[in-house]
């Protein structure tokens, strides 16, 4: 039995972790799963699959699990906060660590797992552009596996050359295609966006995701993360790595060749495909996939994106450009900028701005340490929230 701890259990990518597990019961077993503040689907989760942990990352949460928990006779132990977080991720008995926490509160856990050296199946984008250089070192001095779970990234890594050693001149790969489906207001008017409510952003005409993902397609800063996220998995530079947006949503990315073959990898747009391949790889299992009907989808469109229209997409690239804690800094103003929108504080084109001006205003610097990386996201947070007000 492989066991694999799933961080952010109760997020859309835990319950399709979770459900490719269900599905593989002789050979997968979840040890551990962990949550923010969701007492009812945890509890439900802790019934269904009996882990040996629980953590929810809010305290009280923790404290009415351990209580309905004794209820039910189960023996799951509950921890909580960062420190529990961390204990989940380097469980001897864990042999993979699905970081599935969303924002920069799943960095500890997931470069816990990391130093731990373990498998580690990515979909925390923010590990990497948080702290991408302490990340990846931290991957290849403890011999941990790095496996992209981003539909994107995943598929870039399905289109590699299976030996790729992160050299992209070796392996004679010219650049990268990160696919975007442009999110619900690809064709709407500039001038509509300043209307747009929270209910608007969330409804993803192809993905369904939580709540501040959903918003960051809507912008495209998602799209923005993933382009430094690429960078960081397949030591790629900025320039080498482009955006497509493909509405469909059916191709995840390309990889173009020198010779000029470009290897592309399609699929329905389900997250279970680019988990199971994360969890079986180099094998493939049956994840309970519609199949692709070519047929049914009848075209693929594509166009370059609107950076007038998209300017976070614009950010997210200036942000690597000046690289050090820039990345941290873009992340941290975006989540607050996000949160703010969400709570009905802040109009949609106005995430953009807040992002930027943060940007502008903060002075990136070399990664030395973690406590660095954390100390710039602090200020970001810090001045982003009094732009708001």
């Amino acid at each position: 039995m492989i066991g694999v701890t799933v961080l952010g259990s109760t997020g859309s990518i835990g319950v399709n972790t979770l459900d490719v597990i269900a599905r593989h019961a002789d050979r997968y077993r979840a040890v551990a799963l962990t949550a923010n503040s969701d007492v009812e689907r945890m509890l439900a989760q802790c019934r269904d699959f009996r882990p040996d942990y629980a953590v929810m990352a809010n305290e009280a949460a923790a404290e009415s699990l351990v209580q309905q928990l004794r209820e039910t006779g189960l023996e799951t132990v509950v921890l909580s906060g960062d420190e529990g977080l961390v204990q989940v991720a380097t469980l001897p008995e864990a042999d993979c660590v699905m970081a599935a926490i969303v924002g920069a509160a799943g960095l500890l856990p997931a470069l816990a797992a990391a130093r731990a050296g373990k498998r580690i199946m990515l979909a925390n984008k923010e590990a990497l552009v948080v702290s991408g250089k302490i990340f990846m070192d931290a991957v290849r001095e403890n011999d941990a596996v790095l496996l992209p779970v981003d539909s994107e990234h995943n598929a870039i890594f399905q289109c590699m050359p299976p030996a790729y050693q992160g050299d992209l001149d070796q392996a004679g790969v010219h650049r990268i295609l990160l696919t975007a489906s442009g999110g619900p207001f690809r064709d709407m008017a500039p001038a509509e966006l300043e209307s747009v409510t929270p209910e608007q952003a969330c409804a993803h005409p192809n993905w369904v995701m939580g709540r501040k993902i959903s918003v960051d397609s809507a912008t495209m800063m998602n799209k923005g993360l993933e382009v430094i996220e690429a960078c960081w998995l397949f030591n790629a530079e900025p320039s080498r790595v482009e955006v497509v947006i493909h509405p469909q949503s059916v191709i995840h990315s390309l990889v173009d060749y020198v010779d000029g073959s470009v290897l592309a990898q399609l699929g329905s747009p389900d997250m279970r495909t680019p988990i199971a391949y994360a969890l079986a790889w180099p094998e493939r299992i049956e994840a309970g996939v519609n199949r692709l009907d070519l047929f049914e989808v009848a075209r693929l469109d594509f166009q370059a994106p609107d950076l007038d229209r998209f300017p976070c997409l614009r950010l997210a690239y200036e942000a690597l450009e000046r690289g050090g804690t820039a990345s941290a800094i873009l992340n941290a103003a975006n989540e607050v900028a996000v949160d703010a929108f969400l709570n009905g504080r802040l109009k949609f084109t106005a995430i953009a701005k807040v992002v930027e001006k943060t940007l502008t205003a903060l002075p990136s610097a070399a990664v030395v340490s973690l406590e660095q990386v954390l100390e710039a996201d602090g200020e970001a947070r810090q001045f982003a929230g009094r732009l708001i007000g």
